[in-house]
């Protein structure tokens, strides 16, 4: 694995709604995204000093997360319904 892609590696998580996409090594870690989620999926590391979901059987897909980031490190994929 190269530097570059060791740098952008992605956490994924996904539930029936959706997958959120997270780039730790893109998130400053101000936590708007986390003061937008309408379901509090979403939770600061203090460890690690980024956002990751900690609540994702929560998600309702809506994109308010990715909306809000200034960075870009975070992503919603919706789930079409069938």
């Amino acid at each position: 694995m190269t530097e570059k892609e060791k740098r952008f590696k992605e956490e994924v998580f996904e539930n029936a709604k959706g997958t959120l996409r997270i780039i730790p090594a893109l998130c400053k870690g101000c936590r708007i995204c986390i003061e937008f989620c309408p379901a509090k999926v979403l939770a600061f590391d203090k460890k690690r000093l980024v956002v990751t979901a900690v609540a994702m059987e929560k998600c309702i897909a809506c994109g308010l997360c990715e909306l809000r980031c200034p960075d870009f490190a975070i992503f919603i994929d919706k789930k079409e319904k069938k």
